[in-house]
């Protein structure tokens, strides 16, 4: 059921198009694909606790629907992505305060890691602190060539606290991760392709088309077939080997059964697309 402050806009043929989540937040759909917008480009879509919440409720939604594939998350503003927490609204909390404000934070950017389908970020602009944790939440990152990220905390006397202590080495390793974090530095769209923080990148402008039809081309997939993929890269990685191919194996004997893989090896066989059920 859709709560209160979330609204529903309806296009002419009667379908919903837009929901938004409070002032700053919306999730459009297109088929099978879901995009989940920053839209607060009068602070660059710095994120204060109202829009942590709205992140948060957005993506609790999302999770819940089945018929969602595969997520973009991505900006209106033209100069930015997200430019982290909103240090203006840090800067009026008291320290009581801001421990109550903490687990807002945290649901926001877990919601966009916890997300059970794929996941692809478009980044132009800036991408900084909780941005680009936000980005790294993300299963994929799509960066056009404005695109400037990194995880600057330290320099105002915090650390990275929307997972990027964690997220990060994960993609580049313990070393160059603690490179990044400790000397604060914002690392430009072709060095971050390079070092791997970003996954393609693309001609200015170019980064909301390209992760949309990067999501489209996952969304053809079977359902469940993505979601027990996901699970298994996710709670497998860092694993022993042993352990993770039994992670593997329970991911597997859960699509084994299913309707999709029925679906799946039968349109092979009859050489035609999949109409998958989705279970």
């Amino acid at each position: 059921m859709i709560r209160p402050d979330v609204f529903t806009l309806v296009n002419r043929e009667g379908r919903v198009s837009e929901q938004r989540y409070g002032e700053w937040v919306a999730v459009r759909r297109d088929g099978f694909v879901a995009e989940l917008v920053l839209d607060r480009p009068k602070a660059m879509n710095a994120v204060s606790s109202d829009m942590a919440r709205s992140i948060a409720q957005a993506c609790a939604a999302l999770a819940g629907d089945g018929s969602v594939r595969a997520v973009v998350l991505s900006s209106t503003h033209e100069r930015a992505f997200c430019v982290g927490a909103d240090l203006k609204e840090r800067n009026s909390l008291s320290d009581a305060e801001l421990g109550r404000q903490r687990p807002l934070a945290r649901a926001a950017y877990t919601g966009v890691l916890e997300l059970p389908m794929p996941t692809v970020a478009a980044v132009h602009g800036f991408a900084l602190g909780g941005g680009f944790e936000l980005a790294l939440s993300c299963d994929l990152i799509v960066a056009d060539g404005t695109a400037v990220v990194g995880l600057p905390e330290v320099s105002v006397g915090v650390i990275p606290g929307g997972g990027g202590t964690q997220l990060l080495p994960r993609r580049v390793g313990a070393a160059r991760a603690a490179e990044l974090i400790f000397t604060a530095r914002r690392v430009p769209a072709a060095e971050a392709r390079e070092l791997g923080l970003v996954d393609r990148l693309v001609a200015d402008g170019e980064d909301r088309a390209e992760a949309l039809a990067l999501a489209r081309s996952i969304a053809a997939n079977s359902p469940v077939g993505l979601r027990a993929a996901k699970r298994a890269l996710r709670v497998g990685y860092g694993l022993d080997l042993r352990a993770g191919l039994e992670v593997e194996d329970a991911a597997w004997r859960s699509v084994a059964f299913s309707g999709d893989r029925a679906e799946g090896v039968a349109a092979f066989n009859e050489k035609r697309t999949p109409n998958w059920p989705g279970e």
